[in-house]
């Protein structure tokens, strides 16, 4: 028996699972200063640590595991897209708290994924 709707798609988010990090400041020019930052090789962790004004910057920005459906629908967006590349950073990233720099580093369920 085939089932459909809410149901199915419950299942089907149920399956995908990530592991990620974000720096969370309040303003898109400072967003903007770490990635550049970030992509002339500054560590994202030692970033996170000094300027996210997220608690999980204290552990260099780590999230943990969390579900799709656990964050805010932006983080979503750019987490369980295939074509997100696990270490690469993200962003910046506009959400009700602010802006973001993401980067993945493990997702389950989502195809063209892997493990940094």
């Amino acid at each position: 028996m085939r089932t459909g709707g809410l149901a199915a798609l419950v299942a089907v988010a149920a399956g995908k699972s990530a592991t990620a990090s974000h720096i969370l400041v309040k303003e898109e020019s400072k967003c903007q200063e770490l990635k550049t930052d970030i992509e002339g090789g500054a560590s994202f962790a030692d970033l996170a640590k000094k300027h996210s004004t997220c608690p999980s910057g204290k552990s260099g920005g780590s999230l943990g595991n969390f579900r799709q459906g656990q964050m805010v629908p932006e983080f979503d967006k750019v987490i369980f897209d295939p074509a997100t590349e696990m270490g690469k950073t993200y962003g910046c990233v506009k959400t009700q708290f602010g802006y973001h720099l993401i980067q993945v580093v493990k997702r389950e369920g989502v195809k063209g994924s892997e493990e940094l």
